[in-house]
C-alpha cells in the first residue's frame, strides 16, 4: 500500500475509568490476553501499517516499555523450561517499528495530532485512536480498505464509520453523507456530538481515519473549542469547507467498534474476548452461564 505510518493518540487521562486507571493507561488494559494498544498495533500490522508514532502524555511509560524486547525476560522463560510461552510474545518480532511523541498539554485529539506533525512531515498516513479496537482479535481490514479508496479517489481523507442507535449520536462525531450513504460515501460535512433531534445520520466515526498531510495546516488554523480543546473534528470540517474530498467507509456488519473509554464498553469488550478465545472461552461461558 502507499501508506505505511501511522499515528496513534495514546495520550489521554481515561478519567472515566478511574481509579483503574490511576496508575495505568487505559491504552493497557487487558481486554482477553493482550492490552488495548496491542490490538490496535496488531491490526495495523495485518493491513501493512509497518511505522507506528505514539503521541504519549503522563503516566504512558508502560507503553513504550510493552513494545520493546525484553531479552531478560526471554531469557527467563528459556531457562525454566517455559519457552511455550514465547509464542505469547510473538508481537515483539513484527516487522514494526515504533516512534514516540509527547502531547504536553491535555488539548483534544486534534492537538494530539498535530503532535505528529515533525515526524510525519508532508505523507500521508492513518490515525489510528489507541483506545478503540476494530473486531474481535483486532482482524478488521477496514484500514486497508480505506487506505485503499484514499489512493484511488485522490480525496484529502477518508473515515471510518459505525451505525449507532439514535441516542447514541450525541457521544460521537456523526456524518452528513453527501447524497446515497453505501459501503463508502462522500461527506458534506461532519457534526460533532449533535442533539438526537439534530442529527444527519446514524453513522458514528469509527476511530479510525486516513488523512494527506493538509490536515496539518487546518490543525493549525483550528481555534479551540470548549475546554481550550482542538477537535479533529473541527479540522475535518474546515477540510471539506475548502473544496477537500472526504470519503467515508462503513464498518461491515460482521465487525464493530470496541471503545475502552467506560465501564460499560470495558466490561463489555472483555467479555465478548474472553468468550471468542480458543482456549479458554468454553470455560469461561460455562463460568458465565452459572452466574447468570
Amino acid at each position: 500500500m502507499s501508506i505505511d505510518l501511522a499515528v496513534v493518540p495514546v495520550a489521554g487521562r481515561g478519567t472515566r475509568l478511574l481509579p483503574l486507571t490511576k496508575s495505568q493507561p487505559k491504552e493497557m488494559l487487558a481486554v482477553g490476553r493482550s492490552p488495548v494498544v496491542q490490538y490496535v498495533a496488531e491490526e495495523l500490522h495485518r493491513c501493512d501499517i509497518h511505522r507506528l508514532i505514539f503521541v504519549t502524555g503522563p503516566g504512558k511509560a508502560a507503553i513504550e516499555n510493552h513494545f520493546d524486547t525484553d531479552n531478560e525476560l526471554i531469557a527467563h522463560l528459556r531457562e525454566t523450561g517455559k519457552e511455550e510461552i514465547l509464542q505469547d510474545l510473538a508481537f515483539e518480532r513484527e516487522n514494526l517499528e515504533f516512534f514516540y511523541t509527547r502531547q504536553r498539554q491535555q488539548l483534544g485529539l486534534g492537538h494530539a495530532v498535530l503532535c505528529a506533525k515533525p515526524l510525519v512531515g508532508d505523507q500521508n498516513f492513518v490515525v489510528a485512536l489507541g483506545d478503540s479496537i476494530l473486531g474481535v482479535g483486532a482482524q478488521s481490514q477496514v484500514v486497508r480498505t480505506m487506505v485503499e479508496q484514499f489512493d484511488q479517489q485522490g480525496v484529502e481523507a477518508v473515515i471510518a464509520f459505525e451505525e449507532v442507535s439514535r441516542e447514541d449520536v450525541v457521544h460521537y462525531g456523526i456524518a452528513n453523507p453527501k447524497g446515497k450513504v453505501d459501503a463508502v460515501f462522500e461527506l458534506a460535512d461532519l457534526v460533532e456530538k449533535p442533539a438526537v433531534e439534530e442529527a444527519p445520520s446514524q453513522l458514528a466515526v469509527a476511530a479510525r481515519y486516513v488523512f494527506s498531510s493538509k490536515i496539518f495546516d487546518c490543525l493549525e488554523r483550528t481555534q479551540p473549542g470548549k475546554n481550550n480543546e482542538i477537535q479533529l473534528t473541527d479540522a475535518i470540517r474546515m477540510l471539506i469547507q475548502e473544496g477537500g474530498r472526504v470519503l467515508g467507509v462503513r464498518l461491515p456488519k460482521t465487525e464493530r467498534r470496541y471503545d475502552i473509554g467506560s465501564y460499560e464498553r470495558y466490561f463489555e469488550a472483555f467479555a465478548e474476548f474472553a468468550l471468542a478465545d480458543p482456549d479458554y472461552g468454553p470455560a469461561f461461558r460455562a463460568a458465565m452461564k452459572k452466574l447468570l
